[in-house]
């Protein structure tokens, strides 16, 4: 009798999750398409926490001939030459990037751990000459052509960021490591590169012109993460467990907090397996797994520095070579957000050639309204966790006046350069708390006479807010009658709370409103 299957939380080896009777979403049909297909040097960027790391291992596994791996998998029925090649597998994720010096020790120690697995010595004086050479002589000695396999080429460079000086000699450095496999073309079979970003405009990849880029290719779309359709063939049991009779609104629920990833032209999207096998672990508990795992400490300082509206990260638009805007002494935000898996596409137009970009799902929107609300104001986590509890029961029950009490602590201690802005820099504040209530809000509505400063929409309640700064409650309240913004509430069969807030610029806070 087999014995159940475990869900593979942290272990990135294919041949452990093989040989231990794991959770594996056979992905191997897509590998092969990959493997035969046209070209022999790829890159696939994906955010972190994605399977890439066991992509890489199957890889791997693939060209080390270990078909016993792969019985029963959909590689396995198809044309294929189970031959053994040597194989390099270099993974720059573990290693810490403090110096060049970490650099060259982390790339050392993967270079000899493939010499030594091969019975292989290191000529060269430099680690680009360690890298050919060992590329040659295991071609020399095996008979066969090698697999270079790279898993998070770009971490020295990601964490190296905030360093301009580091970072520049990282990237002068892992140029000549990754111009090796231009220049040994002769030697190599298969060369795959994975990593969160393209650093296309730095250099590294000017070296590898023969580089085929399949981030946004649809064919590979569902290389990683795990689709609807695998969802349901692979865990239809969890599913039904956790559901029970609940007519399918658990289906709905983790579909809209862990789907939505999409990373091409084509509609098909991806749940993040990182978060839904920690969700099946725990037996159905709807958490933040993987934007836990991180922090978006980074993006928030690009907002910061690039003065982007927080509040507006929504349906933007961007052209195909905007993803690879991704510059070292230059960075835009918005790629970085898509990159790091903090948006994702949304919608194509064919006619303009341009992609939409959005939260991915209620994860990552809730836990990144969580992340900003943390930065900008004054409020600890746990209390924040009671007061937004309390916030929706009361934004439930249509107590406008207790909601805004309850908002105060949010602004106490948030730093005087961001807030001695403007206007917006307190409605931002705003805009994040109703996000962490995870309810349907809207800023900056526009109507015929002119937008709105904020609407909520509860199940029985509508919220039309507008927010003053150099003005007072009464003269909001007074704009939202004058300017008849209530009016396209009417005869939805829900109570309309018109609400008036005067931000106190001294306190730094909410000074008075006045809800009708």
């Amino acid at each position: 009798m087999d014995k159940p299957k475990r869900y593979p939380l942290g272990i990135q080896t294919f041949s452990t999750i093989r040989e231990d009777n794991y959770h594996y979403v056979d992905k191997t049909a897509r590998i092969h398409d990959l493997v035969t297909g046209s070209g022999y040097v790829f890159f696939l960027s994906r955010p972190r926490r994605f399977g890439k790391s066991l992509l890489c291992s199957t890889l791997g596994a693939l060209f080390e001939g270990q078909r016993e791996l792969f019985k029963g998998l959909a590689i396995d029925s198809l044309t294929w030459e189970w031959k053994k090649y040597p194989v390099i597998r270099i993974d720059l994720n573990p290693g810490s990037y403090a110096s060049v010096d970490d650099l060259f020790a982390t790339q050392f120690g993967n270079l000899e751990s493939n010499a030594s697995r091969m019975a292989l010595g290191l000529r060269g004086e430099t680690i680009s000459e360690q890298l050919r050479s060992l590329i040659e002589d295991a071609h020399n000695k095996f008979g066969e052509k090698v697999a270079v396999i790279i898993d998070e080429y770009d971490k020295p460079l990601l964490s190296t960021i905030d360093t301009p000086v580091l970072h520049a000699e990282m990237r002068r450095n892992l140029k000549g490591f990754y111009g090796v496999l231009k220049s040994s073309d002769e030697h190599l079979k298969f060369v795959f590169l994975t990593g969160v970003t393209k650093f296309s405009k730095v250099s590294i990849f000017s070296d590898l012109n023969n580089l085929t880029d399949i981030s946004l290719d649809p064919r590979y779309t569902d290389i990683c993460g795990i689709t609807q359709k695998e969802l349901e063939e692979n865990f239809r049991e969890e599913i039904n467990g956790i559901a029970g009779g609940d007519g399918g609104a658990y289906p709905a629920k983790l579909k809209r907090f862990y789907n939505g990833y999409r990373f091409s032209k084509e509609p098909l999207t991806v749940y993040n397996p990182f978060g839904l096998l920690h969700h099946f672990n725990s037996k159905g508990e709807f958490i933040p797994y993987w934007f836990a795992s991180g922090t978006p400490t980074f993006l928030i300082k690009l907002i910061e520095q690039q003065k982007i509206d927080a509040t507006n990260l929504e349906k933007i638009e961007l052209s195909s070579d905007a993803f690879d805007d991704y510059q070292g002494n230059n960075l835009r935000a918005i790629p970085v957000f898509y990159q790091s898996g903090y948006l994702t596409i949304t919608d194509y137009d064919p006619e303009s050639m341009l992609y939409t970009l959005d939260y991915p799902n209620d994860e990552v929107r809730i836990g990144f309204a969580k992340a900003l609300s943390a930065a900008y104001s004054g409020a600890m986590p746990e209390m924040q966790a009671s007061l937004v509890n309390k916030m929706h029961k009361m934004l439930a029950a249509g107590d406008a006046n207790g909601f805004v009490e309850a908002l105060k602590p949010f602004y106490n201690g948030i730093p005087f350069d961001i807030l001695s802005r403007v206007e917006y820099c307190y409605q931002l504040i705003f805009y994040v708390i109703v996000r962490m209530l995870g309810i349907y809000s809207r800023v900056e509505v526009h109507t015929a006479v002119g937008s709105v400063d904020a609407v909520i929409e509860e199940k029985d309640f509508v919220y039309v807010i507008e927010f003053k700064l150099n003005d007072t409650a009464e003269a909001a309240l007074a704009q939202i009658e004058s300017k008849d913004y209530a009016l396209s509430y009417n005869g939805q069969g829900k109570k309309v709370v018109k609400l008036g807030i005067e931000f106190d610029k001294e306190k730094r806070n909410i000074g008075r409103w006045v809800a009708e």
